[in-house]
């Protein structure tokens, strides 16, 4: 364990600007069931049955804050536009009503392709009103990555906007069989088959609608996450998931009425969607969009400018800003932020620390997968953090680190110093209902009533989580099972290190040896006697069994648009393998020489 994870921050509840929701945990938890958190949510009030988009929206007007701001979005060229509840509520019932006039019927998969625009969100709220299936899809994505999940999806609508139509999609019309209509967004005027001008299309449709019935066990949602190889899968997920969407904003993100909420993913990511739409909606707080990719002075000015109390973002940006250092925020006056989250890879321990030094705040790492629609551990509001560890099971989910044995069943793993696989009890309302046309693959994540997530933690003795890597990612060095991420950890503590990816690499003797990719900060060559030093400073946080036998330098490393580096690609790449599913790649890697500046 590196030097960081062992300084616990201390949480003193009375200093806090506001109350937590979570004061009590172990109570809460002993309290907790998910029927009678149900009652925080509305239901359908004319026909039963449970939606997202109503509960997210249309049910704030009846409580009478229809005129309250649910979505302040900010464009990168300055422009800014406010939809209040009834705001919203008008516009996603008009793109109900524009399915509706296209035929489109409930259960039918509609495709969102555009970057954080208004009209994403109206589309993916209305289409849940149609009670259609919603695919949202990263903007970034090319043609082929696209095609593939609108096949396998069976896309029958695709929102999109002009440019990404002529650039992506016109090309793949002959192969996409199944989608009937086209909607872009904005002005200008495009021409296919099935196409339609939003504004014609969906301006002019009503702004009442009366959602269907709507069983809760209906499909809402349709995340693809990569696989380490072949095809991407189809997460399946349900209208009953937003419920655990409504318990998570309270509990894991502490949000609260009079919070202003941002969360950075994009809505192709599902993070983006579960807390960059569907929770701080339904928890009726302001939700902040920002159409602009990261910038940190950008960023920063909307902490200060905006009054954002509550912060969700990813440990990739985090990284970004440390680079710049502190020095970076003088000048800025952030008062109302009061909480900062993070999610999509674990968060380093310096990280959690560096929050301290720059903000005031340590940010709280939280941990769940496409697979379980929610967070799942948390680092709490109220409860002491220590950094590098993912937090505790959130109220309603019983975790556990297990092992298979030889028959192919689990035990408990109950020492805090034997690593297993990560486990959860199932079930939970925002848990995926199974993999798009892959039953079996399904099944095989399920064990003796328990979810197998593929990641591999330890459970310390005070009941805190700790990630130590995917199953496929352990590296086994002479008996050793070594957790990549540790020692990216002890690397990144390193004042020259701005990210590290550590892979295994076979070795005759030792069957694995650890490599590490690192990428420098500003300032710093990458040369041999930097490599030394690394090397050196790995050895001494680690012990010689853990520490990188080999470090190769990097100007920047590989990740997904959610942030993960992606060490299998590093692997694949080391080892002239199969690359696999690249459709989420974000940035790429490449060597570079000794002594130059990444």
């Amino acid at each position: 364990m590196t030097a960081l994870a062992l300084q616990r921050i201390v949480k003193q509840v009375a200093e806090l600007p506001v109350p937590p929701h979570l004061l009590d945990y172990d109570k809460t938890c002993a309290d907790f069931s998910w029927d009678s958190a149900r009652r925080w949510l509305d239901g359908l009030p004319e026909n039963g049955g449970l939606n997202i988009a109503y509960e997210a929206v249309d049910r704030h007007l009846l409580r009478g804050c229809g005129d309250k701001t649910a979505i302040r979005w900010l464009g990168k060229t300055g422009a800014r536009r406010e939809l209040s509840f009834a705001d919203l509520a008008q516009a996603t019932n008009r793109f109900a009503n524009a399915l509706k006039t296209l035929g489109v019927q409930p259960g039918e998969r509609v495709f969102v392709l555009m970057g954080r625009l208004p009209e994403l969100y109206v589309a993916l709220l209305g289409a849940l009103k149609a009670r259609c299936v919603v695919t949202p899809l990263f903007s970034a994505f090319g043609p082929e990555p696209i095609a593939t999940r609108a096949e396998m999806g069976d896309a029958r609508v695709l929102v999109t906007t002009p440019d990404l139509y002529r650039r992506k999609i016109h090309g793949l019309r002959a192969r996409l069989t199944g989608l009937q209509h086209v909607i872009a967004v904005g002005d200008e005027t495009v021409e296919g088959p099935g196409v339609h001008g939003w504004n014609a299309l969906v301006d002019s449709c009503s702004p009442e609608y009366t959602i269907g019935p709507t069983d809760p066990e209906s499909m809402s949602l349709l995340h693809f996450t990569s696989g380490t190889t072949g095809r991407p899968k189809g997460a399946m997920h349900v209208h009953a998931a937003v419920l655990a969407h409504a318990v998570t904003g309270r509990y894991a993100l502490d949000l609260h009425d009079e919070d202003v909420f941002w969360c950075t993913a994009d809505p192709g990511w599902v993070t983006g969607t579960s807390y960059g739409i569907i929770a701080p909606l339904v928890n009726g707080v302001t939700n902040v969009v920002v159409e602009a990719e990261f910038d940190a002075q950008t960023w920063y000015g909307v902490l200060e400018r905006e009054r954002v109390s509550v912060w969700y973002t990813a440990p990739t940006a985090i990284r970004m800003m440390m680079r710049l250092g502190v020095d970076a925020l003088r000048g800025y006056n952030m008062p109302a932020l009061r909480f900062m989250s993070s999610v999509g890879e674990p968060l380093n321990p310096e990280a959690v620390v560096w929050g301290l030094q720059a903000f005031g705040l340590p940010f709280h790492d939280n941990w769940w997968q496409t697979e379980t629609g929610g967070i799942m551990i948390s680092n709490f509001a109220a409860l002491d953090i220590m950094p590098g560890s993912m937090g505790k099971p959130l109220p309603g989910i019983t975790a556990a680190i297990v092992r298979r044995t030889a028959n192919n069943s689990l035990e408990l793993v109950t020492d805090p110093a034997i690593e297993g696989e990560l486990a959860l009890k199932v079930p939970w309302p925002s848990m995926m209902r199974g993999y798009l046309h892959e039953d079996e693959r399904y099944k095989k994540c399920f064990v003796q009533g328990w979810y197998l997530t593929g990641d591999l933690a330890r459970r310390d003795g005070e009941g805190y989580y700790w990630f130590v890597g995917r199953a496929d990612d352990v590296i086994k060095s002479s008996g050793h099972l070594i957790g990549p991420f540790e020692v990216e950890s002890a690397l990144m503590e390193h004042p020259a290190v701005a990210e590290a990816g550590v892979i295994g690499i076979p070795d005759a003797m030792a069957g694995e040896v650890v490599k590490a990719f690192v990428a420098v900060k500003p300032g710093f060559e990458a040369n041999e006697a930097l490599r030394r030093e690394l090397l050196g400073h790995a050895r001494k946080r680690l012990g010689a069994a853990v520490a990188p036998k080999d470090i190769e330098f990097r100007a920047n490393l590989p990740k997904t648009r959610s942030g993960k580096i992606m060490r299998r690609l590093l692997k694949a790449r080391a080892l002239g393998l199969p690359e696999g599913d690249l459709s989420t790649l974000e940035s790429d890697e490449r060597p570079i020489a000794d002594g130059a500046h990444p």
